[in-house]
């Protein structure tokens, strides 16, 4: 069964940074598109970006393009979202998962990220 653990959230000022990471395990993750998505409060969720197996970006939102940055360390089975600049509207709980989607199967717990203006 996929694995998937998220760390690093919490509440930042706005122009804050934070790094989100994601610990994988029970499954092929070096060879695995990766993703992250978010759910703001009272919204459905949405994608936040995509990440290729070999670390190349599939896809960002036009919300975070030029603020936010995935990576991935498939050495430690490790997903990163840097998160800079952030703003109010970021505000949400965010996701990894493994392949990409909005639908609930194959992500972590998620963790809040707050940001206050």
């Amino acid at each position: 069964q996929v694995q998937l653990v998220e760390s690093g959230g919490g509440t930042v000022q706005a122009g804050g940074s934070l790094r989100l990471s994601c610990a994988a395990s029970r499954f092929p993750f070096s060879a695995t598109t990766m993703s992250w998505s978010r759910q703001p409060p009272g919204i459905g969720n949405e994608v936040v970006s995509i990440i290729h197996s070999s670390g190349g970006s599939a896809y960002d939102a036009d919300a975070v393009k030029g603020r936010f940055t995935t990576s991935r360390d498939n050495i430690k089975n490790m997903l990163y979202l840097e998160m800079n600049n952030l703003k109010p509207e970021d505000t949400a709980v965010y996701y990894c998962k493994k392949s990409y989607g909005t639908e609930a199967k194959d992500r972590g717990q998620g963790i809040q990220v707050t940001v206050s203006s």
